[in-house]
């Protein structure tokens, strides 16, 4: 019989994980489950940094970014050794299973202590959208806003200088951010892992919108595929345009959850 369940958050935080973390924490105390939260991802899970959570923990925490467990990366989670004490601790707390919420690398280790005998559910909580057997991820939705405002912003100053601005979005070797804020920024070109990068096509095109007496261009890259650094400077050699590299980095992590993630949380 399920008596007491664990909470943690692990890996890169999300806009949306505290609310998740308040909907499994009201519902299993609803239903006369107690609930720990477990500070640090895996690496409290294994030194045993628990809090018992009660309603109250949770309160005031949906409109809240990050997360209130915290998280950190714990490389040596990996072995088997570490795994099988972070168990030994969640039996020492009485602990019958675990909800982690976190992406790929928290999928892995919730499957580790899946494997030595910890019940867990996995809820799919990273901005990339990069998890199998889900259409959106908790995160997504809000970075994604994030990225659009920001890239509507470079449009106005870009339209005003004759620039082309190259963006770098998030997504882990995921395209998705990328071609969702591409398309709903009305964005020139797009450069994912699902495109590819041909730099002399990039330029080609950019070259044929001169002719076009196009004031500005956006070029959304993912992360991972190319340097907008060094992309941006060929840009401005051997285009017309003044090419103006953009890494929006962790503030597309940031801020309160839209709706669209609070309730998908």
């Amino acid at each position: 019989m399920l008596r007491k369940i664990g909470i943690l958050t692990s890996g890169g935080d999300s806009p949306g994980m505290n609310a998740a973390i308040r909907a499994v924490t009201r519902t299993a105390l609803s239903n006369g489950i107690e609930v720990v939260g477990i500070h640090d991802g895996y690496k409290g899970l294994v030194e045993g940094n628990y809090e018992p959570f009660t309603k109250v923990s949770v309160s005031e925490t949906m409109a809240r970014g990050g997360t209130i467990l915290g998280s950190a990366r714990l490389p040596e989670f990996k072995d088997e050794e570490v795994v099988l004490k972070g168990c030994q601790k969640l039996k020492e707390n009485n602990i019958d299973a675990v909800v982690v919420i976190g992406g790929d690398g928290t999928y892995r280790g919730a499957d580790s202590l899946t494997k030595h005998g910890i019940n867990c559910i996995a809820l799919p909580g990273t901005i990339d959208n990069d998890i199998q057997g889900t259409d959106f991820t908790i995160g997504f939705d809000t970075a994604l806003n994030t990225i659009v405002e920001c890239v509507d912003k470079l449009k106005d100053t870009s339209s005003s200088h004759h620039r082309c601005s190259v963006v770098e979005v998030m997504g882990n070797r995921c395209g998705d951010l990328a071609i969702y804020s591409g398309i709903s920024c009305g964005a020139e070109i797009l450069i994912t892992p699902e495109t590819g990068y041909d730099e002399e096509a990039v330029l080609e095109k950019l070259k044929y919108f001169e002719t076009r007496k196009k004031n500005h261009a956006i070029v959304i890259v993912s992360e991972k595929v190319c340097d907008v650094n060094a992309l941006a400077d060929k840009i401005s050699k051997s285009t017309g345009f003044a090419g103006r590299a953009t890494i929006l980095g962790h503030i597309q992590r940031g801020g309160a959850p839209t709706p669209t993630d609070r309730v998908l949380a």
